[in-house]
């Protein structure tokens, strides 16, 4: 029966704890004991915070009993990417050159959160420095893809992505500076959300682009990363009830994201798109072409910006990075101050823009991912095909990134394929309401 809580989502876990089903201090002994016994467990968690996740679902527990609960979460046990600063434990960034790096203080967003009653299970492994969509990490861990045992996870957030799909946290806290918890929760069927830049704070948490990152949590459902989003941000939870597709308008984006698509993620978003519309959605295939010059700048942005944070670390140490990730972040080098504000400037432009295109649909939808998960040992060996796989991998998810948007990541049913659904900036609580009316047409 509690192996059985390992599998359950957030809120039913949550509900099962309000009911006086299942006592937290169990619960969190439960998942420490699957961590603790998994052959991967290693791949997965940087480090396991035992002491302080008992402590917490001590007293999240002593809340239960007597009805003084924070909120519907309160006494689930979650994961933290190793990107997010945790007092007394090192966050390290999946880099060795942060190596030994112990904060003072928990980041902001982890600070809510248990303030809300998460408990902590533990820092889960990353994409070094965050710079990547595969997940391929040779300098600490690559964690494993659910789906093939021979496969990448995706990235960066590769980690939070497998404690979740491998049953060793009920939900998983990451970040998505270009699809980095959309993309793992795609390959490993997963709800991934992306809020908007600004709605979650980025105060202690390591930067990788400070003008694209953003907190998101990878989840089982939607209604999951709804009670995330809410305790993470120390907010009541998104209404859910009532969602229906009956008379939503939805743009199928046609410029750049059906582009070489696997056969796979192709037959998946197909049959995603005629289900929706079966359940009351209408379809309108939209295309903005001006993502096409979003997309050819977008390059010096994101490397300068990354640059910027990581220079003197970088330079200091180059022998200890993994040489594509050197190699992508070092791009930033050469990219003049004048030449990035004036980009800035026309991304902002190109903004407008599709903000305008897209403003009489309730929201915009997407394939994933174009590819599959490819394969660990052909990315080690084959730095073209690294490249070009990156690039791939989160070319869809970025559309969001570049345009400011907020993005879910849904599951389609077919193992490592999942659809995108976008909506405006700052309209997180409507993505949420849309999504879950998207994902019941899926069920």
């Amino acid at each position: 029966m509690q192996q059985d809580w390992l599998w359950m989502t957030a809120a039913d876990l949550g509900r099962g704890i309000a009911a006086g089903d299942i006592d937290p201090v169990d619960l969190c002994e439960v998942y420490l004991q699957a961590i603790d016994a998994h052959p991967l467990r290693d791949r997965i968690y940087a480090r396991v915070t035992a002491d302080r996740a008992r402590a917490e679902a001590a007293a999240a527990s002593e809340r239960a009993k007597s009805g003084g609960r924070l909120s519907p979460l309160d006494g689930v046990p979650v994961s933290w990417k190793d990107l997010f600063d945790t007092a007394g434990i090192a966050t390290e960034a999946g880099t060795a050159l942060m190596a030994g790096r112990t904060p003072k203080q928990d980041a902001e967003v982890l600070t809510t959160a248990t303030a809300m009653g998460l408990v902590c299970l533990g820092k889960t492994h990353m994409s070094e420095i965050a710079f990547s969509g595969l997940g391929l990490n040779p300098i600490t861990a690559t964690p494993p893809c659910v789906n093939d045992e021979n496969a990448v996870p995706g990235g960066s957030s590769s980690g939070a992505a497998a404690s979740v799909a491998f049953g060793l946290a009920a939900a998983a806290v990451g970040s998505d500076t270009g699809g980095s918890v959309r993309i793992p929760s795609v390959w490993n069927d997963l709800v991934g959300f992306k809020t908007t830049f600004g709605r979650l704070s980025l105060q202690g948490t390591v930067p990788l682009c400070s003008r694209f990152d953003t907190v998101g949590p990878l989840c089982r459902s939607v209604e999951d990363a709804g009670l995330m989003f809410a305790a993470l941000s120390g907010a009541k939870p998104v209404d859910l009830q009532g969602t229906s597709l009956t008379g939503m308008r939805f743009a199928a984006l046609q410029s750049i994201v059906l582009d070489e698509l696997a056969d796979e993620s192709r037959k998946a978003y197909d049959i995603t798109l005629d289900r929706l519309a079966q359940n009351g959605a209408e379809i309108v295939p939209l295309a903005v072409p001006e993502l096409e010059r979003a997309f050819a700048m977008s390059l010096p942005l994101y490397t300068a910006d990354a640059y910027a944070n990581w220079r003197d670390l970088v330079e200091a140490s180059p022998d200890k990075m993994f040489p594509q990730i050197l190699e992508r972040v070092r791009g930033g080098k050469d990219v003049l101050a004048h030449d990035y504000l004036a980009l800035w400037g026309e991304l902002e432009d190109i903004r407008q823009t599709y903000a305008s295109a897209t403003a009489g649909y309730d929201a915009v939808l997407c394939p994933g991912a174009a590819n599959m998960p490819p394969n660990y040992d052909r990315l080690l060996s084959d730095d073209a095909y690294y490249i070009e796989q990156n690039l791939l991998t989160l070319r869809n998810t970025r559309v969001a990134n570049l345009m400011g948007l907020a993005s879910m990541a849904l599951p389609t049913g077919t193992p490592s394929t999942g659809i995108l659904v976008n909506t405006a900036p700052r309209s997180d609580e409507r993505l949420l309401r849309i999504s879950a009316a998207v994902e019941a047409a899926l069920a």
